[in-house]
């Protein structure tokens, strides 16, 4: 992260970029461009659409600054952004649900780590491919991008309780699969029971 950027907020750039300052605009884009892009990929399943609704993202971020209003979270107005986007390109495709997120380069990245990030992209596959969009969608931004519930509801222009409710089915819906899928081991007299 450049010096000069490092302790500017993102609405902070947003008001910068709304005077017409561009490599302001090129700093959010770097903060968001690969959040952007796993939260589309997501929904899609392919590399080229979410590349394309990623990079449509930023163009209607560009053209839209003037309307953001630096009074409320940059990240919900973005994501909102891309939600609407993603929509608009994929309501007549079927999703194909065989590619996986592309692993970012981590030459420091120990073998247990590598194992932990299977399993997180194994279990947001199996909550895409059991989840309605709306409950996928509302765990992403809470737990993939730590949105609060506000946030949530603004980027699903849904009401907070209404984000509640979908989050606590999402959480119960994927919780008995995984119990289906997985039953929870029993201790033996010989150790445990798998």
């Amino acid at each position: 992260m450049p010096l000069e950027f490092q302790s500017i907020s993102d609405e902070d750039l947003a008001r910068q970029c709304q005077a017409g300052d561009l490599a302001a605009f090129e700093e959010l884009v770097r903060r968001y461009e690969n959040r952007i892009y796993s939260f589309v990929f997501q929904s899609c399943g392919h590399d080229a659409d979410a590349r394309e609704v990623t990079q449509d993202t930023f163009v209607r971020a560009f053209e839209a600054i003037a309307q953001f209003d630096p009074r409320r979270p940059f990240a919900a107005w973005l994501f909102t952004i891309a939600r609407r986007k993603g929509i608009d390109c994929f309501r007549a495709r079927i999703p194909d649900g065989g590619q996986t997120v592309p692993e970012k380069l981590d030459l420091d990245d120990p073998a247990e780590l590598l194992a932990r990030r299977d399993e997180a992209q194994a279990l947001w596959r199996r909550a895409r491919a059991s989840l309605p969009d709306s409950q996928f969608h509302s765990l992403w931004l809470r737990y993939a991008e730590d949105m609060d519930i506000a946030d949530i509801a603004r980027v699903l222009g849904k009401t907070q309780t209404h984000v509640k409710v979908l989050l606590f089915r999402a959480r119960h819906t994927l919780g008995s699969e995984l119990e289906t899928a997985h039953p929870p081991f029993v201790l033996t007299a010989k150790g445990a029971n798998l």
